[in-house]
């Protein structure tokens, strides 16, 4: 079991991964350094390898597959996730670590938005989506404090955080999923503020602004309403209400003045919005069940987990 493991997923990066792996093992020299190679063809493996990572194959193309494969295999105390594109410098390292190995945090976000991102970065839709993408999380979950970079891809985490995490992304959207749910699960998140710096010359980025942006945004959909039913659903039966109300008013007024219903087909679909409403209350407060039965049966299973880490260093001491 590793005191801190410093995880690489990587994908083409050749050109940066041995600068990667150095600037990491200075900051950090008692760290096990892990390279996941993720079907590269340019040889980052084995550039990583002879800068003495521990280099690992993951076959099933995208980030949130080589990310599930490394929390599944490798025993740690800290987990440091970088990128190896060599746009994070490692002088943050030591700092975010410390919070997770003194139980300051479950998982520490290294924050680009608040310093250098918006001028290093040369891609202004990216620039928008990191902001919109800010901006959906703090007003749909509500943190205590406001997240200010979700998107990140220098992440510290607890082995709490990491053995109770169900990854369901397969690609970019990884970083959003962590971020969800460690609000959901009421984690504790802290941000260390980290100075970033665009791709050097050579260096191609793999994310598609738009491709990967309407799945970061589907997953926020998604994961809303899996976590938040009632409120999800609340606003569809408040929707069809609304609706249901403004079709009926003039219905009802035709009634008052005349005691017809001119409007048959109106009334109708009146009484059907009003329908949708109850069914999708309906939905909500069952789902809403299921949902706090679910974070019920997660806290249960960290409770194991915390108790078996517990045990664990207790043998190992």
């Amino acid at each position: 079991m590793d005191k801190i493991a410093v995880l690489i997923p990587c994908y083409n990066e050749a050109k940066t991964i041995g600068k990667v792996v150095d600037d990491y093992r200075r900051a950090l020299p008692e760290a096990a350094i892990y390279v996941y190679d993720n079907n590269s063809t340019d040889g980052t493996g084995e550039i990583a390898r002879q800068h003495h990572a521990i280099v690992r194959r993951e076959f099933r193309q995208g980030k949130g597959n080589v990310i599930r494969t490394m929390f599944r295999e490798i025993e740690a105390d800290c987990y440091l996730m970088i990128d190896g594109d060599d746009t994070y410098p490692a002088e943050h390292a030591r700092e975010m670590c410390q919070m997770i190995l003194s139980g300051e945090a479950d998982m520490v976000i290294g924050d680009r938005l608040s310093t250098t991102y918006f001028e290093e970065n040369q891609r202004p839709f990216h620039n928008l989506g990191n902001e919109m993408v800010r901006k959906f999380i703090n007003l749909f979950w509500h943190p205590q404090e406001p997240i200010r970079d979700v998107m990140t891809g220098y992440r510290a985490f607890s082995p709490m955080f990491v053995k109770s995490f169900p990854i369901l992304a397969q690609g970019f959207e990884i970083e959003t999923e962590m971020t969800i749910h460690a609000l959901d699960k009421n984690l504790c998140i802290r941000s260390v503020g980290v100075e970033y710096r665009d791709r050097p010359p050579g260096s191609v980025s793999k994310l598609n602004t738009y491709t990967d942006g309407a799945r970061v945004l589907w997953t926020i959909f998604r994961l809303y309403r899996d976590y938040r039913p009632m409120r999800f659903f609340g606003m569809v039966a408040v929707f069809f209400a609304a609706v249901s109300i403004l079709l009926f008013l003039p219905v009802l007024t035709e009634y008052l003045e005349t005691g017809m219903v001119p409007r048959f087909p109106t009334f109708i679909a009146s009484a059907f919005s009003m329908l949708a409403a109850f069914l999708a209350t309906a939905c909500g407060l069952i789902l809403d069940t299921h949902a706090r039965n679910s974070r019920k049966n997660l806290e249960i299973q960290m409770n194991i987990i915390h108790m078996m880490l517990h045990v664990k260093k207790r043998g190992e001491g």
